[in-house]
């Protein structure tokens, strides 16, 4: 049996329990050279990581150069003393959901999806609205009560906006993967703004996700919930058929905390 881990100190691991070692991948913009590897260890010692080498070294392109770094991390956190209320959030299975809805509901759920802005990735929307899915788990088009229009990617705010508001979509979920300079920041600022002139924004339920969503984000940009890796079908179906029964009721379902519609990284 292992010695129990002290959750006042946590420290990562990677061989064994409490070596405090970590990998690091970054890109530094400058040549492939022996100068380059220094810069890297150098870096690394900034950060205040210790025994630092490169496992790994290659040209990107002209002028740029990707390192994978191991070192040890000295540092600890206090896992203890982290505010946490001690429960996580139980998400229906789709069978768990179609019942939930249709004891609460008793209509069909209207979703309308996209990627937008200049964002041209369509796979982690497609795993959530999607009759196939992602990793054996069906998309929302296969929930019986659930009517999802697609509309897939490089679509404009106005555009989604205007076709939830002809279907009288109960639900608009967007996905970002681009977020070069932050435009996935700006796209969900601007769909939000564009919700709240038309004065749907407390009958209509936003739900973002891409890799650099979180749950916070989410909720700082407007929305009610926000997905990242490692979300399903189910997950989103639970948020926003709970979130329609709750408003019923005149109250809020917390934001689920799993993040995405970037099922697959």
């Amino acid at each position: 049996m292992r010695d129990p881990v002290n959750l006042a100190a946590v420290r990562p691991y990677a061989d064994a329990l409490d070596d405090g070692f970590i990998s690091l991948a970054f890109t530094l913009p400058v040549p492939d050279t022996k100068a380059a590897r220094r810069a890297a260890l150098k870096l690394a010692s900034e950060m205040g990581l210790q025994r630092a080498e490169v496992v790994h070294q290659a040209r990107v392109t002209d002028g740029f150069t990707y390192f994978l770094v191991y070192a040890r991390c000295p540092h600890t956190v206090d896992y203890a003393a982290l505010d946490y209320d001690g429960t996580d959030p139980r998400f229906l299975t789709k069978s768990e959901v179609e019942q939930y809805a249709d004891k609460h509901l008793g209509r069909t759920v209207v979703v309308v999806g996209a990627s937008t802005g200049t964002d041209t990735h369509t796979v982690g929307i497609d795993a959530m609205l999607n009759l196939k899915g992602f990793d054996g788990q069906y998309g929302l088009e296969a929930y019986r009560n659930f009517r999802v229009i697609n509309l897939g990617s490089q679509v404009p705010n106005e555009e989604l906006v205007a076709k939830a508001i002809e279907v009288g979509a109960d639900a608009i979920l967007v996905s970002q993967t681009v977020t070069q300079q932050d435009l996935h920041v700006h796209n969900l600022t601007e769909l939000v703004e564009l919700v709240d002139a038309e004065g749907l924004r407390e009958r209509m339920v936003l739900v973002c996700g891409g890799p650099r969503i979180s749950p916070e984000l989410a909720k700082e940009l407007g929305f009610d919930a926000g997905f990242s890796k490692g979300t399903y079908p189910n997950h989103v179906a639970t948020f926003v058929a709970q979130e329609l029964v709750a408003r019923r009721h005149g109250s809020r379902v917390a934001a689920a905390p799993v993040g995405l519609l970037h099922a697959t990284g």
